[in-house]
C-alpha cells in the first residue's frame, strides 16, 4: 500500500509539473526571415506602409518600403504580414522581473540586499530565467526588461534582459547598464490604517544622509583617480558613472529632491542621468529639459498622489511632460503582474492627448535611450537587433493587441504560455453544453 501511494504521489507530481512548465526557449535564428506587406511602426515616429523587413543572424538587414525597394527573397522564410502591424519589441524599465516571483514569500524574493549602499550588487546574477513572468510579458509584446534591485540608498546595478533564455547568461542583453539611487526623502510619509490616509513628518536625518552620499561620490571619484589602489568593490562599481558607460538612475518624486540629486550627481562628474519619478517631474520640467534628463514614469493606470490633483493626472502626465520638451518613458513601478500591460499604458496616454507614434516611443526608443541601449534596440533600423513582433492590429489597444509572431534577436519565440493553456483548457470544459 505504501508503494502504491508513493507511485500515485509521484504521478500526480509529474502531471502537475508537466502542466506548469514554461515554453522551451527558442534556438538561434538559422535562416534569414522576411516580413512582407505589414504596416511597420519604426519606433521613432515614422510609419512605413507595405513594409519589407528582413533579418538574419539576429540583426535587421532591411527595413524598407516594399512597394519601392526590390529585395531578392530566395532562401528566405517569408511571412506575409499584409494587413498586420509590425513593432519593435516593447522595453520595460525599472522592473524586478527574475528577482521576485511572489514578493510576499521571502524565499521567492531576491531584489533587496542587506545594507544601505550597495552599488556592487549585480541583479543579473540573481536573475531567474525560469520565472513565470517573461512568457506573460512577451505575449503582449514586452520582449526586453530591465531587472532592477531595490532597497537602501544605493540599491545596486541593473541589467537589461531578453524575455527568453535558458539561464541568466543566455537571457542577458546588456550587462550592468546603470546604478540605482534612492534619494533620501525630505519628508517621510506613513500610511495610517486607522484614518486610511497618509501622515507626513520631517526627515530629521536628511542633511546627514545627503552629506554621506556626497562623501561616497567623492570617495568614488578619488578611487578612480588612484593608480595603485586596494580593491574596493563598492567604489569600483561606481566608476562607469564617470566615464559614461553606466547610467545613474535617480529615484525620487519631490521637486526639491530632484534638483538636489541631479546637481549632486553632476557636481561629482556623473555623465548620464535618468530620473525615475512621477508628477513631481512636471513641477521641475524646465530644469530637467535644460539638463537633458530623461524621465521614466510609473504606470498611467494609477491614482494621483495628492487629494488636490486632477483625478486623471497619471493618464495625461506623459503627454504633459512631452509637451514640456522632456523625453518620457513608461514603466510599472512596484507590480510585476501589471507589467505585461505596458503597451496599454501607452494607449491610455494616447486617449489623453498624446500622438500614437509619440506614445509608442515611450515604450521603445525613448526607453532605449534612457537605459543607454539605443544603439541595439528601440527602433526598427538596419543593423539593430531583430527584436520585434507582428500584431493583428494596434498593439497599444488591448482589443487588437493580438500577437501572431515575435522575435528576440532573431529567435522566433513561443507566444502562448501557461495562462493561455489554462484559458484553452477551461474554455473547452465550461464551453461544452
Amino acid at each position: 500500500m505504501k508503494k502504491l501511494n508513493y507511485i500515485l504521489a509521484l504521478a500526480l507530481l509529474s502531471s502537475t509539473f508537466a502542466m506548469a512548465q514554461k515554453p522551451v526557449p527558442a534556438p538561434p535564428q538559422s535562416k534569414p526571415i522576411a516580413l512582407t506587406g505589414g504596416t511597420a511602426h519604426i519606433g521613432n515616429g515614422q510609419v512605413i506602409e507595405n513594409a519589407l523587413i528582413t533579418f538574419d543572424k539576429g540583426k535587421l538587414t532591411n527595413v524598407v518600403d516594399g512597394s519601392v525597394a526590390k529585395v531578392d527573397l530566395s532562401g528566405y522564410e517569408v511571412i506575409n504580414a499584409a494587413g498586420k502591424h509590425i513593432y519593435p519589441g516593447f522595453i520595460l524599465p525599472n522592473s524586478q522581473v527574475g528577482l521576485e516571483e511572489v514578493s510576499a514569500v521571502r524565499a521567492m524574493s531576491d531584489s533587496n540586499e542587506e545594507g544601505d549602499i550597495n552599488p556592487n550588487v549585480r541583479s543579473v546574477i540573481s536573475y531567474n530565467a525560469d520565472s513565470e513572468f517573461p512568457p506573460s510579458f512577451r505575449f503582449n509584446g514586452v520582449l526586453l526588461a530591465e531587472t532592477t534591485p531595490v532597497g537602501g540608498t544605493i540599491s545596486g546595478t541593473s541589467s537589461l534582459m531578453e524575455m527568453e533564455g535558458w539561464n541568466w547568461e543566455d537571457a542577458l542583453h546588456s550587462e550592468d547598464i546603470g546604478v540605482h539611487m534612492n534619494w533620501p526623502p525630505i519628508v517621510s510619509r506613513q500610511f495610517s490604517f486607522a484614518t486610511f490616509s497618509f501622515t507626513e513628518s520631517p526627515n530629521k536625518e536628511y542633511d546627514s544622509q545627503v552629506a554621506n552620499l556626497e562623501h561616497f561620490f567623492m570617495d568614488a571619484v578619488a578611487y578612480g583617480n588612484q593608480t595603485n589602489k586596494e580593491a574596493n568593490l563598492k567604489l569600483a562599481a561606481m566608476q562607469g558613472l564617470f566615464d559614461g558607460s553606466k547610467t545613474l538612475f535617480i529615484h525620487t518624486n519631490n521637486p526639491k529632491e530632484i534638483v538636489t540629486a541631479v546637481r549632486t550627481a553632476q557636481r561629482n562628474g556623473v555623465k548620464r542621468i535618468t530620473l525615475i519619478a512621477a508628477d513631481a517631474a512636471l513641477m521641475v520640467a524646465d530644469f530637467l529639459k535644460e539638463n537633458k534628463i530623461p524621465v521614466i514614469l510609473p504606470a498611467t493606470h494609477n491614482l494621483p498622489p495628492r487629494v488636490d490633483d486632477d483625478v486623471d493626472l497619471p493618464y495625461k502626465l506623459p503627454h504633459l511632460l512631452t509637451q514640456a520638451g522632456l523625453m518620457v518613458s513608461l514603466s510599472e513601478d512596484g507590480s510585476l503582474h501589471g507589467s505585461r500591460n505596458l503597451g496599454f499604458f501607452a494607449g491610455t496616454a494616447v486617449a489623453y492627448g498624446m500622438d500614437k507614434e509619440e506614445a509608442l516611443k515611450t515604450i521603445t526608443s525613448n526607453t532605449a535611450k534612457a537605459l543607454g541601449v539605443d544603439k541595439r534596440v528601440g527602433t526598427l533600423e538596419t543593423g539593430k537587433d531583430a527584436t520585434l513582433f507582428v500584431s493583428e492590429g494596434d498593439a497599444l489597444d488591448y482589443r487588437t493587441n493580438i500577437l501572431l509572431h515575435a522575435f528576440i534577436s532573431g529567435k522566433k519565440v513561443t507566444l502562448p504560455g501557461n495562462q493561455q493553456e489554462l484559458y484553452e483548457r477551461y474554455s473547452k470544459k465550461y464551453g461544452q453544453k
